[in-house]
């Protein structure tokens, strides 16, 4: 008999220390999934994270994985329950991204990335709420109601994939995907105490991803990825193994994957540049302090750290190209008269008006001819970050100016204001920029919770690295993890010890 202290915790546990249980036989893969549907069952009415339930089809999947266990097969998530964000296309479930004239479409065929999840065993037991659209920092739409941060129901989650740090900060599975183009995977993962992975640009597949009725064709968007998101460090990277890699229809014709070993496997090998502040938008005092002592510890611990460097791009203007280049690329979704009205009010600005606000109109009303020269402005950025990254591995930088904030979802969107230590801000101003620059160069930046507010919310940072360099970002990731602490439950969830 398996004592209880040997028992795996089934609500927290690793994805490791999951199959561990599974392979030894402590553990059937069907008395894991039933666990994870009765807390999602008993918890979820509050937090609203799983939207989109899949359980029937999850348990036929379990057997099948504990027959295959049986058997001897092994594979990288045999055996483990995941939750998907909303858009990702499962065939027989809703793909809607919140809009609610999209409620009845139903994906043929699944997502690639959810082919190769389910090629590697693992069991999908649902999906994950979204904003509307994915343009928000919190999780609501008309469809699906309100997701609610774990630590504190009156908070957000954060967006746009607020379901799956939910959901992961419950306990409801160890693995998440979501997916980023402003900062989706690093600020809910910050929000919600969790790790998330914004992999390189073009890492990570997206057939299947993709606003309904588009078919899932091949190709690559434009700042848009998709990623894990996890409670560990090395979950991070396993399932980037599992995901990762060119699409077999397009690039896998002429392309193999083979990223880099992480540049160092020692914390004293480390030179990182921390950066706490930015020129347009302050930091809140409790996430200053949080990156603060982490450069104290990570100093103590014998990494070369610097608080500044002369290579370092100015962020006052990539963040004001990375404004203009993201409402570029999600124009797309907009409707044809938000699309007009966009446009006719980028004509309105003023040419010396750089305000955040302002280029994020020109990004609406953007045409071909100008996108093309702000993405020249990209490629001269994303050589200096090049350059950067020759005197340094990893830049540690903030998810958000905030700890996770109180729900708002008062219209017009951007008339919202967030405070910082007592000051309003522009919502979508203080929220947005800090997704430039892994975003605006397509660089890869791993979450990983740090500390506490003085009022107990969680505090994460952005450990951003050079392109395609993605193990080198999770290592650090987990090394922090291993010095400092990860993740720890919300204090209402935890089990007694």
């Amino acid at each position: 008999m398996q004592r209880a202290s040997d028992a795996p915790d089934l609500d927290y546990g690793s994805i490791g220390t999951l199959q561990s249980a599974l392979v030894a036989q402590k553990l059937s893969a069907s008395e894991l999934l039933a666990h994870t549907i009765a807390r999602i069952e008993a918890l979820d009415g509050d937090i609203n994270a799983v939207v989109v339930r899949d359980f029937d089809r999850a348990r036929e999947a379990a057997r099948a994985a504990d027959a295959a266990l049986a058997r001897g097969e092994r594979g990288p998530l045999l055996g483990i329950p995941v939750t998907l964000k909303e858009p990702f296309n499962v065939a027989g479930l809703p793909t809607t991204w919140g809009f609610p004239h999209f409620r009845d479409f139903q994906p043929a065929e699944d997502a690639l990335l959810v082919s190769r999840l389910k090629a590697a065993g693992a069991i999908i037991i649902g999906k994950t709420n979204i904003p509307i659209g994915l343009r928000d920092f919190q999780s609501y739409n008309e469809i699906y109601g309100t997701t609610k941060n774990p630590w504190d129901l009156g908070r957000s989650p954060g967006g746009s994939s607020g379901g799956c740090a939910a959901a992961l900060a419950a306990g409801f599975g160890p693995l998440s995907i979501g997916s980023d183009i402003g900062g989706s995977i690093r600020v809910p993962a910050h929000f919600c105490g969790v790790f998330g992975h914004k992999p390189s640009l073009g890492l990570v597949p997206l057939r299947g991803y993709s606003l309904p009725p588009a078919p899932p064709v091949p190709g690559q968007g434009d700042l848009a990825v998709v990623g894990p998101m996890a409670r560990t460090a090395s979950d991070l990277g396993l399932a980037l193994d599992v995901i990762a890699g060119p699409d077999e229809a397009r690039d896998g014709i002429g392309y193999r994957l083979a990223l880099p070993a992480s540049r160092h496997d020692s914390l004293r090998d480390f030179r990182i540049l921390v950066i706490d502040t930015h020129p347009l938008m302050p930091t809140g005092e409790a996430v200053r302090t949080a990156i603060v002592g982490l450069a104290e510890r990570l100093d103590k611990a014998g990494a070369r750290v610097s608080r500044s460097s002369t290579a370092l791009p100015d962020l006052a203007d990539s963040a004001r190209l990375y404004m203009k280049l993201l409402n570029a690329a999600r124009s797309p979704r907009l409707t044809p008269e938000a699309l007009t009205e966009a446009q006719e009010l980028a004509a309105t600005l003023a040419p010396d008006d750089r305000s955040l606000q302002a280029e994020r109109a020109r990004g609406w009303g953007m045409i071909h001819r100008d996108w093309l020269a702000a993405d020249a402005m990209r490629l001269r950025l994303q050589a200096q970050w090049h350059g950067l990254f020759r005197d340094f591995d990893a830049v540690i930088y903030p998810a958000a100016a905030v700890p996770t904030f109180p729900h708002d979802h008062s219209e017009p969107f951007d008339a919202r204001q967030l405070d910082i230590d007592g000051k309003a801000h522009p919502y979508a101003d203080a929220c947005f920029v800090w997704a430039d620059p892994a975003s605006t160069c397509g660089l890869p930046a791993t979450a990983v919770p740090i500390d506490r507010s003085p009022s107990g919310l969680p505090i994460g940072v952005q450990i951003i690295g050079p392109h395609l360099e993605d193990r080198t970002t999770i290592a650090l990731a987990g090394l922090i993890e291993r010095e400092f602490g990860g993740f720890v439950p919300p204090p209402s969830l935890a089990r007694p010890s």
